[in-house]
């Protein structure tokens, strides 16, 4: 995780430097369909990237909040299956304990 925001860090600062030595670039002309736009290559730069991360962000989510449901849902499981186990090994203490003891008065 930590390597992930290392590198969205190391990506911003290559965008922001980026971003200053080509700021006295001319207008760039974008086309789209029946649009056209004129605008500072900075600013198509940051559309570009903050859109990127939109589109991952959005993509992101749907996974993290199934991962979060699964995980709680394994909590939950393990519970059960302890509050079982605990069960079990009360119900069999008192058998043991009962045939030690006829073992030893015959």
């Amino acid at each position: 995780m930590q390597f992930f925001l290392w590198l969205a860090f190391l990506l911003v600062i290559g965008v922001a430097i980026f971003m200053v030595q080509n700021s006295t670039a001319p207008p760039v002309m974008m086309k789209f369909l029946f649009w056209n736009v004129e605008t500072s290559l900075i600013y198509t730069i940051l559309v570009s990237v903050g859109s990127g991360m939109l589109i991952i962000l959005f993509l992101w989510i749907p996974r993290s909040i199934k991962a979060s449901f699964r995980g709680k849902n394994l909590r939950k499981e393990i519970e059960i299956l302890e509050r079982q186990m605990k069960h079990q090994g009360e119900a069999s203490k008192p058998l043991e304990g009962h045939r030690d003891e006829e073992r030893n008065n015959p």
